[in-house]
């Protein structure tokens, strides 16, 4: 078994599922599971400084070996898995030499991996593909991003040929609740610029996200005995109801946009007649426009509540995270070094609009410019999740080639692209 299958398919066997509804953090400590395995991993295969801290971060260092002047790079992956699916008893199942058939997976013949809804699997005939079995979801988000960097580590320690700056490794936990760096030391870190391995299919290179804010609406009805309410009585669950009911349903909702268009999505609500809770995320390209977004959802909610005299509101708004690109576009190199190391590799650079938002969106903003760079893994969060062996392998020489550009261009005003 290749190496990166088997550190793959053994880390994803390890349930790290993070819980949106924990204050703890990280939320879960199964998470630490994983990491306290990672930072021991690292110590054998000779990095000096690994370890994980309280809060379930990994931090591990890789000397330089070149005198010049390189910026110090790091590379960051997420232990955690998402909520939206069960990681537990994950049994990773390795289809070799795929040959372009629908995959059915054995422990629940109703989840079919098919190339029509799956199309990028057309592109992988002849790879190996790592599959769940069906009553759970992979892990390749981000435990193939994890087995990728622990990879390159290995090389790099094994092959004192690769010249390279100093080099930070990051693991974070709850990234899939949104809180994966809340508590990162970036005096400790110490790094100049970062990735984060949390990409798709092979060749892409992220540097464009949502801004995103939170919302919380809370209504506040009126309450009284059921028996003598007449007149009295204004129900906020009512209230939340036809106000739920009064939102766009042909724009400004997920499930009706797509590209740069921006949405609000309610994504929680709960309460009773005296009050109702509901929870909102806002996203857009263009951070100017979230305040827009806003307005007009306090604008509905308040036409909905002129028809319930007496009720009140209140509105909460948070900020979450923002576009990477804003930073990222004051540090060119960071995206340009990224970009040609996949082209020192063969293969063509891809970048879109992400639809979402990394553990990098955050990062860019607290000092470490920080695009996302591909792992190959697919159907993400799903019982259909799939990755490439060859994909992984790839990302791994990316890495590599990565290194050698930024140090190769320590000395030069300009780096040649490929």
């Amino acid at each position: 078994m290749k190496p990166i299958v088997e550190r793959f398919m053994r880390y994803v066997t390890i349930d790290t599922q993070s819980d949106p509804e924990s204050n703890s953090f990280p939320s879960t400590e199964k998470q630490k599971d994983l990491s306290s395995l990672l930072a021991a991993e690292l110590l054998q295969m000779g990095v000096a400084d690994a370890h994980m801290d309280e809060w379930g971060y990994v931090y591990a260092t890789i000397p330089a070996n070149t005198d010049k002047a390189v910026p110090v790079i790091c590379f960051c992956s997420h232990v955690d898995t998402a909520p939206d699916c069960s990681g537990t008893n994950v049994k990773p199942i390795l289809h070799q030499q795929y040959a372009g058939q629908d995959i059915i997976l054995p422990d629940d013949s109703t989840q079919v991996i098919t190339t029509q809804e799956h199309p990028y699997l057309l592109q992988k005939i002849g790879d190996d593909i790592i599959t769940a079995s069906g009553l759970t979801l992979l892990g390749a988000d981000d435990k193939a991003g994890v087995a990728i960097i622990m990879e390159f580590v290995h090389r790099l320690v094994k092959d004192p040929s690769i010249q390279h700056g100093k080099i930070k490794i990051l693991f974070t936990p709850d990234e899939e609740v949104g809180r994966g760096v809340e508590h990162v030391n970036m005096q400790k870190l110490g790094a100049d610029f970062g990735y984060t391995l949390d990409g798709s299919e092979l060749g892409s290179l992220e540097f464009e996200t949502f801004s995103a804010d939170g919302v919380e609406i809370i209504i506040n009805g009126i309450i009284a005995h059921p028996g003598s309410a007449k007149g009295k009585m204004v129900n906020a669950i009512k209230i939340a109801a036809d106000f739920v009911d009064a939102l766009p349903k042909d724009t400004m909702a997920p499930e009706v946009t797509e590209g740069r268009q921006g949405f609000f999505h309610p994504t929680d609500i709960k309460g009773g007649a005296e009050s109702a809770t509901i929870k909102f995320i806002i996203r857009d390209f263009e951070t100017a426009r979230l305040a827009e977004h806003e307005a007009l959802l306090e604008e509905i909610l308040k036409r909905v509540m002129a028809q319930y005299p007496g009720a009140t509101y209140q509105c909460k708004v948070k900020e979450q995270y923002r576009n990477m690109r804003e930073i990222l576009d004051l540090h060119p190199d960071v995206v340009r070094h990224a970009a040609d190391a996949i082209r020192d590799c063969g293969l063509t650079p891809l970048s879109h609009p992400v639809r979402g938002g990394t553990d990098g969106s955050r990062l860019s903003f607290m000092g470490l410019p920080c695009p996302n760079m591909f792992t190959g893994e697919m159907a993400l969060h799903s019982k259909q999740e799939y990755v490439s062996v060859q994909d992984m392998e790839k990302a791994i020489d990316v890495l590599v080639k990565l290194v050698q550009r930024w140090e190769h261009a320590a000395d030069q005003s300009i780096l040649p692209t490929s």
